[in-house]
């Protein structure tokens, strides 16, 4: 293999026949079946034949060159066409017996084979008359090319020459193929039977190691020591009855959960999951109270400046009439407030200190903390958990928290370290956002709506997937876009562009002019996804909707109907076509985003939805998700893996897995 075969390999992540063996197809084509020219149907075919005639022209009118073949296997003739590969007829001459498969059309009167994939009568076997897999490919790197690399190197190594990370006991008492013979059947799969089977062994892996590692955190977290947070029956019932409104039996049931976790010195690791709107800041707020007023500090972590304000402004307003001092700690702060923030800390002043991942950093003191706060971050790491034993002496309460919707299968799978609550309820009153599909016909109406709006006094989200043009995509971008419509349709109105370029001060300032009523439209980018809270703000058009996955739809839609007024979405695809339309129709339907999220995981993938690939926790390629009974079956193997002290010492590849998968569980 040269140099120039070894970069190319190298950028798809392929450095040894290991990594190669690992390089996984994404699809397949099934040209399994040979059949005589006389009984092809279109589709996916594969035929034998004599080339009877060849020939290269070159097309002038669409500037490449056509190579038209004429196949005869005695029952019948087909064309085979081929395009800018002008050296066919001197590789494969008139007489030549050949193997096609490709996908057979009817084009311009003619049945034809466009571009099959071809092999020699007595070498056929790698790329036709089979199950072809398909890879991943690269610049100047084909899946024809990858399939021959494989096809030399897999009958080289043997099932002594392969690491099998699944514990044997485990694969034979569930009577999955090895992985030597998994890998076969990958790669070069003789049925669909064995291809099935083999996929089956790579999803059992899959799940078992991310699962045990997942129970080893749970385990090494019940060994550390918290501080007990003792439950205060008279404070909780003070809290409760200072609220301007009547929690829902979720709340209630989740707030007693995690005082009931606190309570305790063993530390919490507990998700707070609920829909947009559920409250879930109202019950991390009561943990809060009752950690502070016996002394503790608590770290309230949130993804943006703009979030970490507006929870600073809302629990300031809810929690100081009971006594609890609330700080924000962000880096646009003054130095001098930051510097009187930061030595109360280190002096283990009691407070709720507010902040972005900053609170993190070496400056900041935190020798009383108590409970850890995380909002809206799905994944809280070793790595930071062992920051903040460091800054506190013993390991905190940790909560996080999170509006996303997510699949009971995907809970069990990637948070088996995690207790969680669920909040299901909305608070009583809010009014079922109305949400609609809108067309290119449907614009001026939907202007005229959202100028109506604006006349009685609501405020407006414009949504687009860029910040500046770009012409390439043709999608909406925010800057454009803003200066479109404060030149024409709403130039009467008063618009503002908000996205991630700015400085968090010139962020800041648009969101306090926004809360103040002093802007009508704000354009902005999915920065506004988390946690915003406009009460005033009543209506949401997305442009270009399809980009986003539903859950990220349902996130947005959620920063409206958040006040007593009856709120608006509309999602405007980029093009009227049935596929977009299809799979935004499911907004319209309905609210919960649970099923939405269900919808998501079905359509897109969970890496695509949660974003989870990125910490590198799920890279999941051959588990389905929905599989609940692969699930359970893994996660029972994985429990009897990890309590057998004696498996785990027999097995060290398996475990030098599991603790990397446990170590890359980060916020990074």
């Amino acid at each position: 293999m040269g140099d120039t075969a070894a970069a190319q390999l190298g950028r798809l992540g392929v450095h040894t026949w290991g990594d190669l063996l690992r390089h996984y197809p994404r699809r397949y084509e099934d040209y399994s079946k040979l059949v005589s020219i006389s009984d092809v149907q279109l589709g996916a075919v594969t035929i034998a034949g004599t080339i009877e005639k060849i020939a290269a022209r070159r097309s002038f009118r669409r500037k490449l060159t056509v190579t038209e073949a004429i196949i005869n296997d005695g029952t019948g003739t087909v064309k085979a066409v081929w395009f800018n590969q002008p050296h066919l007829p001197k590789s494969l001459p008139e007489g030549t017996d050949v193997v096609l498969s490709g996908k057979l059309e009817f084009k311009d009167n003619n049945l034809s084979l466009s571009s099959p994939l071809w092999e020699k009568a007595e070498r056929s076997g790698t790329n036709t008359g089979r199950i072809l897999p398909i890879y991943p490919e690269t610049e100047g790197l084909t899946s024809r090319q990858l399939r021959g690399y494989i096809s030399y190197v897999l009958p080289l190594v043997s099932g002594v020459d392969v690491e099998d990370l699944l514990p044997q006991t485990i694969g034979v008492s569930h009577n999955l193929v090895s992985y030597f013979e998994a890998l076969k059947g990958i790669h070069a799969p003789e049925t669909s039977d064995q291809l099935e089977q083999a996929e089956h062994r790579l999803a059992f892996e899959e799940l078992f190691l991310l699962q045990a590692a997942s129970l080893l955190i749970k385990q090494d977290i019940q060994t550390e020591v918290a501080p007990r947070i003792s439950f205060n029956q008279a404070l909780a019932k003070t809290f409760v009855e200072n609220l301007p409104f009547t929690l829902t039996d979720g709340q209630r049931a989740a707030s007693w959960q995690i005082l009931q976790d606190i309570d305790n010195t063993h530390p919490m690791n507990r998700l707070l999951e609920g829909d947009v709107g559920s409250g879930k800041t109202v019950v991390a707020a009561m943990a809060a109270c009752m950690a502070t007023t016996q002394g503790f500090q608590v770290a309230l972590m949130v993804p943006t400046e703009i979030l970490a304000r507006q929870h600073a402004t809302s629990l300031a307003k809810l929690l100081k009439p009971l006594g609890v001092d609330v700080a924000l700690l962000v880096a646009s702060e003054p130095k001098t407030e930051r510097k009187v923030t930061e030595e109360r800390l280190s002096k283990g002043s009691p407070m709720l200190v507010i902040g972005t991942q900053a609170l993190l950093t070496g400056s900041v003191k935190l020798p009383k903390l108590g409970l850890v706060i995380v909002d809206e971050q799905h994944r809280f790491g070793v790595g930071q958990r062992q920051i903040l034993k460091q800054k506190a002496g013993s390991l905190p309460h940790l909560l996080s928290m999170t509006a996303t919707p997510i699949p009971r299968s995907l809970m069990l799978t990637i948070y088996g370290d995690l207790d969680i609550s669920i909040l299901k309820e909305l608070p009583a009153g809010r009014k079922k956002i109305i949400t609609k599909v809108v067309k290119a016909s449907d614009r001026p109406s939907v202007y005229e709506h959202i100028d109506a709006q604006i006349g009685d006094g609501r405020q407006v989200y414009i949504v687009c997937p860029l910040i500046d043009p770009n012409d390439l995509t043709g999608a909406k971008s925010v800057k454009a876009e803003t200066d479109r419509l404060q030149k024409t349709v709403f130039s009467h109105r008063r618009l503002a562009a908000l996205h991630g370029k700015l400085k968090a001060d010139e962020k800041q300032q648009i969101m306090d002019q926004f809360l103040a009523g002093k802007i009508d439209v704000l354009v902005s980018t999915t920065v506004i996804e988390v946690g915003v809270d406009i009460p005033n703000a009543s209506i949401m058009l997305i442009e270009g909707a399809e980009r986003f996955g539903l859950a990220a739809l349902h996130q947005l839609r959620g920063r409206v109907g958040r006040g007593q007024h009856q709120a608006y979405c509309y999602l405007a695809p980029a093009s009227d076509g049935a596929t977009s339309v299809q799979r935004l129709q499911a907004m319209e339907r309905t609210t919960d985003g649970f099923r939405l999220a269900q919808i998501d995981l079905d359509l897109r993938g969970p890496g695509q939805i949660y974003g989870l690939r990125q910490h590198g926790t799920l890279d999941l390629r051959f588990a389905g998700l929905n599989d609940t009974e692969l699930i359970a079956t893994t996660r029972a193997a994985a429990n009897s893996f990890v309590l057998d002290k004696t498996a785990m010492l027999q097995y060290p590849h398996t475990m030098q897995q599991i603790h990397a998968l446990k170590a890359v569980t980060s916020l990074d």
